[in-house]
């Protein structure tokens, strides 16, 4: 993978494949807190203070752990590496471009937003990569606390 020649025919597969999987996580992520605000709401229709139901408090843990999970697995079968210095920022700060795209535009921008998050830090695997990487996340990242703080 250190040759220039076999590096970006290696890359475009293993990136398209983040990609995807950002894409669907952040697509299942959002239908996922959209069933658990439905349920809450359902749930606590007749209470007048303060209402929590399981799913309030087990939605955060489940969505965090399944995404883990499945980009663990995915990025094992496409042999992007490393995989402890990718995986943790993709997780942890993907819920700020997920939620200013979500907020803004709806489902589909949000699955938009989350292959174009995970396409980016997958990115910075590889060295001749790295720049581009980190500066389309941090654009994204940026971008999206713009959006949501305005």
């Amino acid at each position: 993978m250190d040759t220039s020649r076999t590096e970006p025919s290696a890359v475009v597969p293993r990136v398209s494949g983040a990609t995807a999987t950002g894409a669907v996580l952040a697509c299942g992520a959002v239908s996922f807190f959209s069933w658990v605000k439905r349920d809450s709401d359902r749930a606590c229709v007749k209470t007048d203070g303060l209402c929590w139901t399981w799913w309030d408090w087990a939605a955060i843990p489940l969505s965090l752990t399944t995404a883990l999970v499945i980009l663990i697995v995915v990025y094992k079968q496409l042999d992007i590496r490393p995989r402890l210095a990718i995986i943790p920022p993709t997780v942890l700060l993907a819920p700020f471009p997920l939620h200013a795209a979500q907020a803004t535009a709806g489902w589909w921008a949000a699955a938009i937003t989350g292959g174009a998050w995970s396409c980016s830090l997958a990115l910075t695997a590889w060295t001749r990569y790295r720049t581009l990487g980190i500066a389309s996340s941090a654009a994204l990242l940026l971008a999206s606390l713009i959006v949501a703080y305005r």
